[in-house]
């Protein structure tokens, strides 16, 4: 009888050890940010993030989509480089840099397309691809 109680509480106690380490959602990536709650990594914030809570968001402009995306911008510390989160790019996300006192970020040349994010406004933003708005 001993035996029994003593495996049974084994088994049950192993069951619910391996349940505490699983993560909800179980889609975790590299970094350990869970996509499915919504979480990406950021690369200027070296932590996930949701881009959909972020301060700065930007709507698609001219979509001949069904439905509207948006994208987020965030700002290193020092203003220097931006973050965009493009939804239909290959990259999570792309980091734009600003030279000098400009007041335009620009993604390097190495990426094949360009995209520059401009002050747009009062504190908007908009962001380019080869010249041509595509956020704002």
């Amino acid at each position: 009888m001993r035996k029994t109680i003593l495996l049974g509480t084994m088994l049950l106690s192993s069951l619910a050890f391996t349940q505490q380490k699983s993560p909800k959602g179980g889609d975790k990536d590299v970094h350990g940010c869970i996509g499915s709650a919504g979480y990406t990594y950021s690369q200027i914030k070296n932590d996930c993030v949701r881009v959909f809570e972020q301060k700065i968001k930007l709507k698609e402009v001219n979509s001949d989509k069904s439905y509207t995306s948006m994208t987020a911008v965030i700002f290193s510390k020092d203003m220097k480089r931006a973050e965009i989160f493009i939804p239909d790019g290959n990259a999570k996300s792309i980091i734009l840099n600003r030279e000098g006192k400009s007041k335009m970020w620009k993604s390097g040349s190495y990426i094949k397309e360009i995209y520059v994010l401009v002050p747009y406004k009062k504190s908007r933003y908009q962001i380019k691809k080869d010249d041509v708005v595509i956020y704002q």
